[in-house]
């Protein structure tokens, strides 16, 4: 009597890969950073407008990406233009900010309201009264009067003041005050 030959699907028949036997390892394109050896998934062109890419893992495609011009090469025209044809491919999913998933977070903060936040070291979901004395204790931090000569803390006293009237704003509209 032949002896039954032992599957691998342990009965059911969707645990195993469709037209494919056993082992065979898959193939993984590697970034093209020199050194890294994380998968590259992430393609980013070699220069403006053409086909050949790169192909970098997340960290890598950001870094790659940071000082990214889109625009190089093209007078203010043409920029205009291709922007333009951009946002139009885009409107589709503007339309879905009418039904609140189309934009940051829960639906409740703007953009705006969530960089203010972070500029204040909040989370997302932080009450007026936390804003309030985040703001106040950032403020007498970095405040001009309590560091002179330095510029870094001039800087950051303006980022969060700005954040704080940005923050004030959203909740004097929320409210129904009058800005």
């Amino acid at each position: 009597m032949a002896r039954q030959k032992r599957s691998d699907d342990w009965g059911f028949p969707r645990w195993r890969s469709y037209g494919s036997g056993r082992g065979g390892a898959s193939k993984v394109r590697l970034c093209d950073r020199e050194g890294c050896n994380e998968v590259g998934d992430r393609p980013a062109p070699k220069a403006p407008n053409s086909p050949d890419r790169w192909y970098f893992c997340e960290g890598h495609a950001a870094e790659y990406n940071k000082n990214w011009n889109y625009f190089a090469g093209l007078s203010p025209e043409e920029a205009a233009k291709r922007a333009q044809e951009e946002e139009s491919g885009a409107s589709a999913f503007r339309k879905s900010a009418h039904w609140q998933w189309g934009g940051p977070g829960d639906g409740t903060r703007s953009r705006d309201e969530m960089r203010a936040l972070d500029a204040l070291e909040l989370d997302g979901d932080a009450e007026f009264k936390d804003v309030k004395t985040a703001y106040r204790r950032l403020a007498k931090e970095f405040h001009p009067d309590t560091n002179p000569d330095d510029k870094a803390a001039a800087e950051r006293f303006q980022k969060v003041q700005a954040a704080y009237e940005v923050l004030r704003k959203a909740e004097e509209r929320k409210n129904g005050k009058a800005a």
